[in-house]
């Protein structure tokens, strides 16, 4: 009965998507990726006045529907839906609650947790409470003691606030306005009217310097970027610290390292700036594009191109606190105010509230769309000047003629053979210059498939010889068809843009060895980044 529920629910979201727009919403394939519900979690109350009475809030990442199992009185489990919640009377002992988490796909996660119910007030408390290493002005509390089934933490930055409210063993998170010294209360509570708590005088710190790299800018062409300052880049020659006069304001900079990643740090930004040794043009480029970390909320960062022949704009962004900001600006929003960008030779970055923030600034550069470009890669004679191809272990490649122009009506396809060699028997194409995954990471291909359910493997690497090289993970997408075209998506998320991707690897049902028949040929066009 429980699968017959599962599958209807996910038959309901999948009419629910067939009934939008059918160009939009026709590609299910994420239903393939999607994960298992993660994190299970399930939050558990109980009220203090001997009855037992305990709320159990099912809790977990990707979960569409629960079932709990009460580990007392009926076997059977009780359906609840995300953020709802059930309350079951037990009596004093230890139980097993199982909860079975149902995600969009059918995949299912389970997991047991112990619930102590006792009418004793809680024994041997015990408190942790720690500023979290990542987020700044929060704090972390995990309360355990015996007896108890959960814990109210009354944090002490307002008297009047309702407590946090975790399970005993779990922990829970505050974020504080500001730093400093708050008086923080614990108090653990059983299935009786006695309760036990624990007090502590904390002091709330903040984090004040980035703990983590700015992002990795992706990588790019020559031509297709002017570097400031940029590990990723060569930069053109630049004094990044001429100072300007500020120190009066109580502004001052220094070269921030981070692990051996050096970034700009202007502290108490009134205004500081970049002096460039020779006038840079930038009227072919489309973006100005910096990486900016603050811990002060809400600053806002105004930056300058500075002409010599035109004077300075500014534009203006506002800074999200204790996190990279990646910010691209248009080139358009300075030359829309009159400003020349043939020959730009200052930065201006100033701070408001004036001379209050810090700020950490990486990846200084001027960008372009590229130009030029791998994909989309069609198999015409006149789009292969920078493709060659490859195969490896019984596979064979070739560019033939299409074999059907229903649903494809390309003249020439690339054709794929797994020969009876290595069960991971393949193909390669290799481009001279790196496929450009700026825009996007997903990527579309016509395939022409002998059968439905053949698994198509395909993957990227670098130009470093296997076994060294920096293949991203591999994506496999499955036909649903026979016989004809169809299109398949690979979705590369995770891929890092950094890294000057120049091979692509093609493998037909990896793990199973082809024989070279007309059952492991298939025909591909029009790989596509979407």
């Amino acid at each position: 009965m429980k699968s017959i529920k599962n599958i209807l629910s996910i038959a309901l979201v999948l009419l629910v998507f067939a009934g939008c727009e059918k160009d939009t919403f026709n590609d299910l394939s994420f239903l393939e990726t999607a994960s298992a519900p993660a994190n299970l979690n399930p939050f558990f109350n109980i009220t203090q006045d001997n009855t037992g009475l305990v709320t159990i809030t099912p809790n977990g990442e990707g979960a569409t529907a629960y079932d709990i199992y009460y580990g007392h009185g009926p076997a059977t489990a009780v359906r609840v839906l995300p953020g709802a919640s059930i309350t079951h009377v037990y009596p004093e002992g230890v139980y097993s609650v199982r909860s079975v988490a149902y995600g969009i796909s059918g995949k299912i996660s389970d997991t047991t947790t112990q619930l102590t119910v006792s009418f004793r007030a809680p024994e041997n408390l015990k408190v942790t409470i720690k500023n979290d290493l990542a987020i700044s002005k929060q704090v972390n509390v995990t309360a355990t003691a015996d007896f108890a089934v959960a814990y109210d933490v009354y944090f002490g930055e307002n008297a009047t606030a309702a407590p946090v409210v975790g399970t005993i063993g779990s922990t829970v998170t505050y974020k504080y306005q500001n730093p400093g010294t708050y008086t923080i209360r614990v108090v653990a509570k059983s299935g009786g009217v006695k309760t036990t708590q624990y007090t502590e005088n904390f002091a709330v710190t903040a984090i004040l310097q980035p703990l983590s790299s700015a992002p990795t800018p992706p990588s790019r062409i020559t031509s297709d970027v002017i570097s400031i300052f940029s590990g990723a880049y060569t930069n053109v020659s630049t004094d990044y610290f001429p100072d300007w006069g500020q120190a009066s304001q109580g502004s001052s900079w220094a070269l921030f390292d981070l692990n051996g990643d050096k970034m700009l740090q202007y502290n108490k930004l009134s205004y500081q700036g970049n002096q460039i040794n020779s006038t840079v043009d930038i009227r072919n480029m489309e973006y100005l594009h910096m990486d900016v970390w603050t811990a002060d909320d809400g600053l806002n960062l105004e930056t300058s191109l500075i002409s010599v022949s035109s004077g300075e704009k500014p534009v203006t962004r506002t800074l999200e606190g204790n996190k990279w900001n990646s910010i691209d600006i248009p080139i358009s929003a300075f030359t829309n105010q009159g400003l020349s960008v043939a020959d730009i030779h200052q930065f201006k970055y100033v701070g408001a509230p004036w001379a209050t923030g810090t700020v950490f600034i990486d990846n200084v550069y001027f960008y372009k769309s590229p130009s030029v470009s791998v994909l989309p890669l069609t198999f015409e004679s006149g789009n292969l000047t920078n493709i060659t191809f490859d195969a490896f272990d019984g596979g064979g490649t070739t560019v033939v003629n299409n074999p059907n122009n229903n649903g494809n009506t390309s003249a020439k396809v690339l054709k794929l053979v797994k020969g009876a060699g290595q069960a991971w028997a393949g193909s390669k194409i290799t481009s001279s210059i790196p496929f450009d995954f700026t825009t996007s990471t997903t990527i579309t291909a016509k395939v022409w498939s002998p059968r439905a359910g053949l698994k198509l493997l395909m993957k990227f690497e670098d130009a470093t010889p296997w076994p060294n090289t920096a293949a991203t993970s591999e994506i496999t997408a499955t036909t649903t068809l026979a016989n004809q075209w169809e299109t398949l998506t690979f979705n590369f998320s995770g891929l890092n843009k950094a890294v000057q991707w120049k091979n692509l690897v093609l493998i037909m049902d990896n793990g199973t060895q082809g024989d070279g028949s007309s059952n492991y040929t298939i025909y591909l066009d029009d790989i596509t980044l979407n």
